[in-house]
């Protein structure tokens, strides 16, 4: 089961593409804007290359994680020590592997784990930062709401993707 970094790669632009579409005055571009004290006039002062090129690359390191948290399999191979150790790993591996390689990879089991992913890891973190920052529940909900749409996408091509 090698490494596929044409998923991690293309799963890494959903943040933009989910981005586009969450954030988008007609769905809670408006209602964010309001949480968070952003005007028109400041969103037009940022420099977009810099926080596009940072999305994508902080969704990079998002995406490499991602499959030990979508593919079962990753496990496997964690159990004998990583990729190296395939051609030492003992026949039982192989077998695993024969009988399990594909076992749940699907879109929607790595949607599954992803969903899960953004509920009990993004969720909290943005919560706990956002209560510290005196947000409203209003903020903690579209953000973190983003998050966990982006992660099941992202988790759901993943795991898919072979």
């Amino acid at each position: 089961m090698p490494f596929n970094f044409y998923a991690v790669l293309v799963s890494s632009f959903i943040t933009l593409l989910v981005g586009f579409i969450w954030y988008n005055p007609k769905v809670f571009g408006t209602i964010w804007m309001k949480e968070t004290g952003m005007t028109e006039e400041k969103a037009q002062k940022s420099n977009m290359l810099k926080v596009f090129g940072l999305t994508i690359f902080y969704s990079l390191m998002l995406s490499f994680l991602l499959p030990v948290l979508v593919i079962h399999q990753f496990g496997a191979l964690g159990m004998i020590g990583g990729p190296e150790f395939v051609a030492t790993a003992k026949p039982s591996y192989a077998a695993f592997l024969a009988d399990y390689g594909d076992a749940f990879r699907t879109f929607q089991h790595g949607a599954l784990h992803g969903f899960m992913t953004g509920l009990f890891f993004a969720l909290p973190i943005t919560a706990i930062n956002s209560l510290f920052e005196q947000k409203s529940w209003k903020y903690i909900l579209i953000n973190a709401g983003y998050w966990i749409v982006s992660l099941t996408l992202m988790g759901g091509i993943i795991c898919a993707w072979e």
